[in-house]
């Protein structure tokens, strides 16, 4: 047998607790033929020596939003007056104004539609907010949004309708934004990503959507996550049990190693940094508990008929109250039809009271974490949550002491999305300013890694060809230039390669 590559010289931490760690890795028709002794003796078309470099499993970011992330619009990014972003938004053309960064909690004062009005002339505005749950729009578009009263700033289901004025993009357009994200994950030695949410919702595209994914056959995996509101009444026979499905039956799975579907996307709640993620008491210092997405009757039929149907459910989750209701249907749903290996997932599970850590645990549901956003917000979502419930925002320790599998991830482009500034954060729990945020949660650097390769291969159902360094499973890998185990400054561990199926799709130049 001749390899097609051999990889010598490398550091390797594995994640396999059968062989930890190899120093030669040996690939065959993309996939991992053998390490170390197994692979020594063998020819091989191309041997490749790394010259000591650690080599990890490549990175899957569990949550991102890789069209949105890289969608061209009119960056606003840590602009604080409304004259400053006015003057960004002072631009040429026709059609939509579009920009996207906006974050009301630094302003001199909130921007309003009358402010937008100033420079728009005819063209309809739309300023999407940081964290993806509200935006600011002009008079244009508040008048096409009968019995809404706002000065312009909309949140969730409000900025939906004002979202859906804009909708459809091209599938050119998506297929351009995916392509841009994909090398900029590559850069950051990410092989797979999960699209959290196509076909309708805030953060879809078109209708189409999935279209652009087969069009654009990017160098890197995805697993693409269906919105919930995509679900239709469907004429099954009585005896299948499934009142609701997308056209043809389809469901998590279908696909392949390149290109799948994952999970059903739902939403339960809103998001802190809009201060609409629902909670069981209020946010600090105001009245306000923020909100659930919609009636518990219509979510909870919406999980119970996802459940029914197959679906691996992305359930939407950042309040302690909205995970209240959703460990309740994700209950009910597993009474009415037992999937003991259904790996419904808690997207963000932002905000989780001690008794919940049981009830999770109980139901096998994974959270799917975001820890940048402690990094990145920290500072502010400490405020808002008080003394008491910091340390219970985005756990780390205490998952993994209940037994739950953590999965990593970013929610691109809504905080940094590189898994090694995530990874430096789950380790020394400290926000940009270094304010402690639940040092009690602190993990391993072992185990955040874990987090980011086979916990959130396991959450895509990928744990049996991906997450490890192990024969026979896909040859996805990252190359560093320093082992995270003993660096300083995790973040800044450089990424040397990355490779996805054994072909290097990104090497930083010397």
């Amino acid at each position: 047998m001749e390899l097609d590559l051999k990889l010598t010289g490398c550091r390797a931490l594995t994640m396999d607790p059968a062989r930890p760690a190899a120093h030669t890795i040996g690939i065959w028709q993309g996939r991992i033929a053998g390490l170390d002794e197994q692979v020594t003796d063998l020819p091989a078309a191309e041997t490749v020596d790394l010259g000591g470099a650690v080599v990890l499993p490549g990175f899957i970011d569990a949550h991102t939003h890789l069209a949105w992330n890289g969608r061209r619009t009119i960056d606003i990014t840590g602009l604080t007056t409304v004259a400053q972003i006015l003057d960004r938004l002072t631009t040429p053309g026709t059609g939509w104004i579009e920009a996207s960064g906006y974050d009301r909690r630094i302003m001199d004062h909130p921007l309003t539609a009358l402010d937008l009005d100033r420079i728009s002339g005819d063209r309809p505005v739309y300023v999407a907010d940081l964290s993806g749950h509200a935006c600011v729009v002009n008079s244009r578009v508040l008048k096409q949004l009968p019995g809404i009263e706002s000065d312009g700033w909309l949140t969730e289901n409000e900025q939906l309708a004002a979202r859906t004025l804009r909708l459809p993009y091209s599938l050119d357009e998506i297929t351009a934004e995916l392509h841009e994200s994909a090398r900029q994950v590559l850069s950051e030695g990410i092989t797979m990503c999960a699209e959290a949410g196509i076909g309708a919702g805030l953060i879809a595209s078109s209708p189409l959507e999935a279209a652009a994914y087969q069009r654009a056959k990017l160098p890197i995996r995805v697993q693409l996550m269906v919105s919930a509101h995509v679900l239709h009444d469907v004429a099954a026979a009585p005896s299948d049990g499934i009142p609701r499905a997308i056209d043809l039956g389809l469901h998590t799975g279908f696909g392949d190693d390149m290109l799948s579907l994952g999970a059903m996307k739902l939403w339960t709640d809103g998001g802190m940094m809009a201060r609409t993620a629902a909670l069981s008491e209020p946010y600090q210092g105001t009245n306000s508990s923020g909100q659930l997405a919609e009636s518990e009757e219509l979510m909870r039929a919406a999980i119970i008929d996802g459940h029914h149907a197959g679906w691996q459910l992305a359930i939407h989750a950042i309040g302690d109250r909205a995970i209240d209701f959703t460990l309740d249907a994700v209950q009910e749903a597993q009474r009415q039809r037992p999937r003991p290996d259904a790996r419904h997932r808690i997207e963000h599970c932002g905000l989780v009271r001690p008794e919940q850590l049981a009830q999770i645990a109980a139901l096998s549901m994974i959270p799917v974490i975001q820890p940048t956003f402690l990094h990145a917000y920290g500072d502010d979502y400490s405020e808002i949550m008080g003394e008491r419930r910091a340390p219970w925002m985005y756990r780390g320790r205490s998952f993994l002491d209940h037994g739950i599998t953590v999965a990593g991830s970013s929610d691109r482009p809504v905080a940094d999305g590189a898994p090694l500034r995530a990874i430096e954060f789950m380790v020394n729990r400290n926000s940009s300013s270094g304010r402690p945020i639940g040092p009690d949660e602190a993990i391993t650097v072992e185990e955040a890694i874990h987090a980011y390769t086979l916990g959130s291969a396991y959450a895509c159902r990928k744990e049996h060809v991906l997450g490890s360094l192990t024969p026979g499973k896909l040859a996805d890998l990252v190359v560093l230039g320093d082992d995270p185990r003993t660096s300083d400054a995790i973040a800044d561990v450089p990424v040397l390669a990355t490779m996805v199926g054994g072909t290097f799709s990104f090497q930083r130049s010397s």
